[in-house]
């Protein structure tokens, strides 16, 4: 495992001198870029002598990425994204985040699940809707990690801002959780889900995350409070993530809403009470560094993966006509509540052009398509397409949305 490591942490960091020296691109969408490249070389000399590329497939094929995402990295990316948010907006624009984060993802799942399966029928492909349905819950919820790396880089109106990036960070637990139960159906026949259970995870993955991030959060604000300590203080954020996170995966509670929580309390009212200026700058900076890490090296990670994804025309074609599936259904399922409650807004075209355009997916729904092989006979599929539109988001979209932003 530390070679592991050691092999990952040396290649982000030379993928960042790179991005830093020659492309000057945001770090994640620089060190993705240059990985990608990579994988389709790789790839390419494996078509034509696959004895040279066998180590490097060998390493890939032994590390579990979809874990790594969401049993590890997730935990530290979500904590240092909420603990730069101001919680006196989030409470502004809570309607609206509340709305995006539930109702969008659902109706997103939705959409996305009857257009993939009439897409795949056209293609003469036999296939059914629940796992066309399952595709739709892993591309819905945007990715705090993507979101939060792009939009912190512009200025834009603090409402918006607060709206997209709450609802990127509140949404993995509903769109996790929508992709567990359809699952659960899929591998365990209809019958195996009644309202009874759906009622129970739900009340133990939303309501138990946020009870879980809630407790942490306080428990670690009175910790703090009671020293004045940098060192400490900074050591109990780290306990707060490590241990809250292994607790709600432990009751099958939601492991990214705990940390979510937490980060809003230690960020705001920690910062606020209980720590003096030289600990809140040290806390800052601490996990200002954290998320830069985490970062590279999970972008690293999803543009190498690229190089065990299978090559199929039909596939990749496929993928390329979801894109604008999935970024139709964004823009269909943010318009009720966009329309509810910014009603007033003056520039409503442009707030919803920069909703849309800036729901960047990453690598939590690579993490989920991931984690299907050998588990629907899609997967393969189901795989491709997830890196379409990613590869689409996080490229095509996290580099223009600055011409979107520039409006303002």
């Amino acid at each position: 495992m530390l070679g592991f490591f050691a092999i990952i942490i040396s290649i982000s960091g030379l993928f960042g001198y790179a991005n830093q020296k020659w492309l000057k691109l945001p770090t994640t969408i620089g060190v993705m870029l240059i990985s990608v490249v990579m994988g389709v070389c790789l790839k390419t000399v494996e078509s034509v002598r696959p004895v040279y590329i066998e180590p490097f497939r060998n390493f890939l094929t032994s590390f579990d990425f979809s874990a790594f995402v969401l049993d590890f990295i997730l935990c530290f990316l979500l904590f240092a994204g909420s603990l730069h948010v101001n919680l006196s907006h989030l409470r502004g624009a809570r309607a609206t985040v509340i709305s995006y984060a539930t109702l969008g993802v659902v109706i997103s799942t939705l959409l996305i699940g009857f257009a993939t399966y009439a897409l795949l029928t056209a293609f003469g492909m036999e296939v059914f809707l629940l796992h066309c349905f399952l595709f739709g819950a892993m591309i819905s919820p945007t990715d705090p990690i993507a979101v939060i790396g792009i939009l912190s880089r512009y200025k834009i109106p603090q409402r918006l801002k607060t709206e997209v990036i709450g609802e990127s960070l509140f949404n993995d637990g509903v769109g996790i959780m929508a992709f567990t139960l359809i699952l659960t159906l899929i591998m365990g026949g209809k019958g195996a889900v009644t309202p009874g259970i759906v009622l129970g995870m739900f009340t133990i993955e939303i309501l138990g995350g946020i009870a879980i991030g809630f407790v942490m959060g306080y428990i670690a604000y009175i910790l703090l409070k009671t020293i004045d300590h940098y060192q400490t203080e900074v050591l109990i954020t780290l306990a707060v993530v490590t241990g809250g996170y292994s607790l709600a995966s432990s009751i099958h509670a939601s492991g990214p809403l705990a940390m979510v929580v937490a980060g809003l309390i230690i960020g705001n009212k920690g910062k606020a009470n209980a720590m003096s200026d030289i600990t809140a700058e040290y806390v800052d900076k601490f996990w200002e560094l954290i998320d830069e890490i985490c970062n590279t090296i999970l972008f690293v990670l999803m543009g190498l993966e690229i190089f065990l994804i299978p090559y199929d025309n039909t596939y990749i074609l496929i993928g390329v006509i979801l894109i604008g599936i999935t970024l139709a259904a964004r823009y269909i399922s943010l318009l009720p509540a966009f329309f509810v409650f910014n009603r007033r807004e003056p520039r409503k075209r442009l707030n919803l052009a920069v909703l849309t355009w800036g729901g960047l997916r990453g690598g939590i729904s690579i993490a989920l398509s991931l984690s299907l092989a050998h588990r629907v006979r899609e997967s393969d599929l189901f795989l491709v397409c997830t890196y379409c539109v990613v590869l689409f988001s996080v490229l095509v979209q996290g580099l223009t949305i600055k011409h979107l932003l520039k409006r303002y």
